[in-house]
């Protein structure tokens, strides 16, 4: 089978590097990493897996991250190389191990991507999977399968980024008679928003500021409403289309990241500006919350200087390499900084249920519908004008962009 896989060359990569300050197709040229390859189907690694065929593999800003080099060369010691890509997914069983319980050939499932203790094969668990955090395992290096923080970055569960993946069984789950692929596909970034907000969720009479209105802003915003928050929610959108989007799910105001937001966006807060003799604006006052789902420096600095004294900074799934962020708030305004990573077991209604669940049951209820923000769909052999689409989102007006696989 054809699957787009990152090889981890180290000459590559600084080639890639180098070449990519101005020229930004070198990261999927046959220079790069990057490669549409002649893979062997993924195998199951023991009667406790599947094998899944791949209806839809989604296009993540982390993947991008991966892609463009953005990552954190720390992130590399949780991989396995060359790993297939995508860990947003959606699709059916078409291979069951015999120990695999409860489902069968044909069942229409996502898979949950984290890798850990449970699916490592280890019967004692760590502390973080023991609270249902297998997010942060700590064992994502060891077990029977290959280093691996996530599906899509582990050389033995394949990708989505290809016609098959495997997973455990403990990993799957059902997806809704009624719910159509691509809601299905939106489970994880969905599950992502839920994540943060269940962690860190603001009280009715506050406001909060979203720093990105791509799909993961966007549903931090209908993980809020969805879940019956009645903070009011600002969002800082960088293209003008994503305005009509993210309005579709609640928000109370969206500002445009342009040469004079920060007025705007003080305004908006009712927060004052001063300006240093050298230096950015600093801000008094600001939102109670602030999630970041940008994760560049820029992004991580409008966001410290935008939480109000006391306040709380999340920064939401995995950020890049930050530069010129200026730390000052953090201890002048005693800002606390919380990181939310993926998913894992919250507490909801009294009682425990795992992200993913939580958000195929609220897709269910109807009470968020996220099928919308599929806008551009591609063949896994275009993968490069998909690339391309997905890094000039302000000429493609990408939203959300698949790898379609019938």
């Amino acid at each position: 089978m054809k699957a787009i896989q990152f090889l981890g060359s180290v000459p590559r990569y600084l080639i890639s590097k180098i070449i990519g300050l101005f020229y930004q197709p070198i990261f999927w040229s046959p220079l790069s990493n990057l490669q549409y390859r002649e893979v062997a189907d993924p195998s199951l690694p023991n009667e406790n897996w599947a094998k899944i065929k791949v209806r839809y593999g989604g296009i993540c800003a982390s993947d991008m991250n991966t892609i463009l080099l953005h990552s954190s060369l720390a992130l590399s010691a949780f991989v396995s190389f060359p790993f297939t890509l995508g860990h947003e997914n959606a699709g059916t069983i078409a291979e069951l191990g015999s120990q695999v319980k409860g489902f069968r050939e044909g069942d229409r499932v996502v898979v949950v991507p984290t890798l850990g203790c449970q699916v490592r094969g280890f019967p004692e668990l760590c502390p973080a999977c023991q609270r249902g955090d297998t997010g942060l395992c700590e064992r994502l290096a060891e077990g029977e399968i290959a280093p691996g923080f996530l599906t899509g970055f582990c050389r033995d569960t394949g990708g989505s980024w290809s016609p098959y993946l495997v997973a455990h069984a403990s990993q799957l789950l059902k997806v809704p008679p009624a719910m159509d692929d691509e809601n299905a596909l939106l489970v994880e970034p969905f599950a992502v928003g839920l994540h943060a907000v269940l962690r860190n969720y603001p009280q009715d009479e506050e406001t909060v500021l979203i720093i990105g209105a791509g799909v993961i802003g966007i549903c931090m915003v209908a993980a809020l409403r969805s879940l019956g928050s009645k903070a009011r929610v600002i969002v800082l959108a960088k293209y003008p289309f994503q305005e009509e989007v993210v309005k579709r799910y609640g928000v109370d105001q969206v500002i445009h990241l342009k040469r004079d937001y920060y007025q705007e966006l003080a305004q908006a807060l009712g927060a004052t500006i001063r300006c240093p003799p050298v230096g950015k604006p600093v801000v008094i006052g600001g939102a109670e919350i602030v999630y970041d789902c940008v994760g560049s420096g820029t992004s991580l600095d409008d966001g410290l200087h935008f939480t109000r004294s006391g306040g709380k900074m999340v920064l939401v799934g995995l950020a890049g390499m930050a530069k010129g962020v200026d730390w000052t708030p953090i201890w002048f305004s005693e800002i606390e900084i919380k990181g939310s990573w993926v998913y894992g077991t919250e507490l909801y209604k009294g009682k425990e249920i795992h992200t993913f669940q939580l958000a195929l049951d609220l897709m269910a209820e109807g009470r968020v519908e996220l099928a919308p923000l599929v806008t551009h769909r591609f063949q896994l052999d275009d993968y490069k004008r998909a690339l391309a689409a997905v890094t000039n989102k302000g000429r493609s007006e990408v939203v959300k962009a698949v790898f379609a696989f019938e």
